[in-house]
């Protein structure tokens, strides 16, 4: 019996995703019997993190520590905290940036992962360092390549990194095709080489000065957007068929976002099997008119995972979220914001699981272990130690 639970469990994970995929007409998920009486096995919801940073801080002498005060290495703390799962970011050539989340870099916090047994997500930014909505630019050797070349290029590197944790076992449970790529992503001055999904001005660029102006830096090519992703998706499959391809984009409150560009990522011959958004109440307060509260966006949050995941038949996940942690001057917040943030943690948790109809399969927060120095939403102490929104994992 043991044994026909576990086949009847992937082979409705391979249902799943052959139903998910957009380059199909939509395929009805099969029905499950609510008591639990059909054979399967329940899947586990995702509690993980990205701490892309932790080798680094390794590097530089940095401590991390349970709330005991014993000392622990970073991965095996987060397994401690209650998390089942890591998030990992790979860049294409960081050699400038100090050889952090190149392919040797993600394989040595894969093993860790995989030696506490805990799932693995790939995080492709198909850039030289950070990807996001302001900056999705080429990695220095693939500007110039022309279209058929730069598919090479996308197809070449996602593999190569899979296949590196092939060798030492590692099997990802999902792989992130772009991060963030609300703007899309490999943008080009030149039209035919670009995959924006709009046009990107001077002012939406990163650090943008005072005096940017709405000239078109990066044009609109959705067929060149549809084709990188599909490109990517592909690779993933030749490699770990079985993996669960994701395109993340940011905001995920902004419902109409979210339509817009799975509608557009459709119809120009895009593949995915699950949705994945970033969900940042601090930041998205200011980023839509009308917010108060950090509850009206996670409300919207959740209304718009259900929405999705009945629109295009997949499941969701939110793979970035993060709570204040630090004040002004970069010092730790006060014991109201830190309990703040655990009930909002916990309310995103716990409505991602129960209130979503089982399509949100989980949720990430974005580097807990950095410093109240160092970055605003992390959820550790400047000397190394959990804070109490860590607990909204237990």
């Amino acid at each position: 019996m043991k044994h026909m639970k576990f086949l009847s469990f992937f082979l409705g994970i391979a249902f799943a995703i052959i139903a998910c995929s957009s380059n199909n007409e939509t395929i009805p998920a099969p029905e499950v019997d609510p008591d639990g009486d059909d054979g399967t096995t329940e899947v586990e919801f995702a509690k993980g993190a990205d701490i892309g940073w932790v080798t680094e801080y390794e590097s530089k002498g940095y401590h991390f520590y349970n709330a005991k005060g014993e000392q622990r290495e970073c991965t095996a703390l987060m397994k401690e905290l209650g998390l089942n799962a890591i998030r990992i970011r790979v860049w294409v050539d960081p050699s400038k940036h100090g050889n952090w989340c190149n392919t040797a870099d993600v394989v040595e916090k894969a093993k860790r992962a995989k030696e506490l047994g805990m799932d693995v997500m790939i995080d492709f930014h198909y850039s030289d360092w950070w990807a996001d909505p302001a900056q999705q630019n080429k990695p220095a050797l693939w500007v110039g390549k022309n279209l058929g070349n730069l598919k090479s290029a996308i197809k070449d590197h996602t593999m190569s990194v899979l296949q590196a944790l092939k060798e030492i076992g590692v099997i990802p449970k999902w792989v992130q095709v772009g991060n963030e790529i609300r703007p899309g992503m490999l943008w080009d001055e030149d039209v035919a080489l670009s995959g924006a999904s709009y046009n990107v001005t001077e002012k939406d660029l990163k650090d943008a000065p005072a005096s940017a102006t709405d000239k078109v830096v990066y044009p609109m090519n959705w067929a060149n957007l549809g084709a990188f992703v599909t490109t990517g998706y592909d690779a993933v499959k030749s490699v770990f068929p079985d993996a669960i391809v994701i395109v993340h984009l940011d905001n995920g409150w902004d419902s109409g976002l979210f339509t817009w560009f799975f509608d557009e990522l459709k119809k120009n011959g895009g593949k995915w099997d699950m949705i994945g958004m970033s969900l940042y109440p601090y930041w998205s307060r200011d980023a839509k008119e009308g917010y108060s509260s950090a509850d009206a966006v996670i409300t919207d949050c959740i209304s718009n995972i259900k929405a999705l995941s009945d629109k295009y038949n997949c499941d969701v996940m939110v793979v970035e979220t993060g709570m204040e942690c630090a004040d002004d001057n970069g010092k730790l917040a006060s014991t109201s914001v830190l309990n703040e943030g655990k009930r909002q943690l916990a309310r995103i948790l716990k409505e991602c699981k129960e209130n979503t109809n089982s399509r949100c399969k989980g949720v990430f927060y974005w580097e807990p272990e950095c410093r109240p120095s160092q970055y605003r939403l992390g959820a550790f102490t400047e000397g190394g130690y959990p804070t109490v929104i860590m607990d909204a994992f237990k």
